[in-house]
């Protein structure tokens, strides 16, 4: 494995986990479930827990520092998205903030009006726009071809009319881990009129998409997997934002930040949230002249995919030689997020279990896509998959540990 952009020891020095005497020796590949966090994030988090763990936005010192902390967070992450700070909103988790939005959107919808949702989607934005049937709305499901899970353009254009309101759909499957082509699809939803609410948690630890030239109306993605804290971040359009009925108390109506967040999000993690940028900034610095982009967080972004491709690419040659697995998504390594998941005749969660004693941590089960598991003809409840997932920072010779560990096991 040559031509790497990014050097794995410089890129996993930025990350304490890799130093833990109870880590050494484990290879990581279940960071679709989380990540590790990078140390600009705790240095951010450490230096609120120690002088600045008091109410924002105050008049004294501490309460003033406090409430630049968080500002900061809103305004770092608004220039990784390429869009303002108005567009950021922080919650407990991307499933709340789903919820949260979805409510919303029953308040601006009428009976009749339809929304599309896929089935390729984890739980967190499929159900909470399915519930809105019982208001009338019409649900239309986007459905995977039941061989591949791939989600059709095609199949998407018979299902949009004027009656659409809004199209939710994954920039990638946590299981089929094939990137969609949301550029397109928002030029389909606004054709229609309709707006375009993209699950980013499985793209997002990949590269901050800009989402000026992506286009979607909401992008939703959850810190822990993007080298932060437990938080959900939604970035939603402003003018959308503000004509969706308030969710918060009646008073802040006027306050933008906390029309959409009803509950109050933990102020360090938000705090610690700029330290993502950060982060971002010195994968930039390290990838230098290896990639180009207008910015850090562009060229972090196509860094951080270069090496992710060149790092799939032998794990997805090995897979492709047994006729005993069936690879969920494609195998080619630049159509897909390196988030793989694979059938075999014993249940996902039996061979993590085996995969463990030889030191790879990944994990099986229906990782609530339980939708998706059913059109593919997989048993969510008893069966599963087995999903090994990495990010830049996983080394090639893990790479290679879990090759030789497959090829014992399976």
């Amino acid at each position: 494995m040559t031509n790497l952009p990014l050097d794995p020891a410089r890129i996993r020095a930025l990350f304490p986990a890799f130093a833990e005497p109870n880590l050494v020796g484990q290879a990581f590949f279940e960071n679709a479930g989380g990540s590790y966090t990078a140390q600009p994030v705790l240095d951010r988090l450490d230096r609120f827990y120690r002088a600045s763990k008091v109410q924002p936005y105050g008049v004294y010192a501490a309460s003033i520092e406090a409430g630049e902390a968080m500002n900061l967070a809103y305004e770092r992450l608004a220039q990784a998205f390429n869009v303002t700070s108005d567009w950021i909103h922080f919650g407990p988790s991307t499933s709340a903030n789903t919820y949260v939005l979805a409510h919303a959107f029953a308040g601006r919808l009428a009976p009749g009006d339809a929304i599309i949702v896929t089935n390729q989607d984890h739980e967190a934005n499929s159900g909470a726009w399915r519930r809105l049937a019982e208001r009338g709305i019409e649900i239309r499901e986007w459905a995977v071809d039941a061989q591949t899970g791939h989600l059709s353009l095609a199949a998407l254009d018979a299902l949009l009319d004027g009656k659409v309101k809004l199209v939710a759909a994954p920039h990638c499957s946590n299981i089929v881990g094939e990137i969609n082509p949301v550029a397109e699809i928002a030029d389909k939803a606004h054709a229609a009129g309709a707006v375009l609410a993209v699950d980013g948690v499985s793209y997002a630890p990949h590269g901050i998409p800009d989402l000026q030239a992506l286009g979607a109306d909401i992008y939703l993605f959850s810190a822990y997997k993007v080298y932060g804290p437990h938080q959900g971040i939604m970035a939603i359009r402003p003018e959308l934002a503000a004509s969706l009925p308030n969710q918060g108390h009646y008073f802040n109506e006027a306050k933008p930040r906390y029309r959409l967040t009803p509950a109050g999000p933990d102020h360090a993690q938000i705090a610690a949230s700029a330290g993502i940028a950060d982060y971002l900034e010195q994968v930039a610095a390290i990838a230098g002249d290896a990639v180009q982009g207008p910015d850090p967080f562009r060229r972090a972004h196509a860094a951080m995919r270069a090496q992710e491709i060149a790092l799939a690419r032998p794990l997805l040659d090995f897979l492709r030689t047994r006729n005993d697995i069936r690879l969920i998504g494609p195998a080619d390594p630049e159509r897909r997020a390196p988030t793989i998941a694979l059938h075999h005749a014993e249940p996902g969660i039996e061979i993590a279990r085996r995969l463990a004693a030889r030191g790879i941590m990944a994990s099986g089960g229906n990782f609530y896509a339980v939708r998706l598991l059913e059109a593919l003809g997989i048993d969510p409840h008893h069966h599963g998959v087995l999903r090994l997932s990495f990010v830049h920072y996983t080394s090639p010779e893990e790479i290679q540990r879990l090759i030789d560990a497959l090829d014992a096991e399976l």
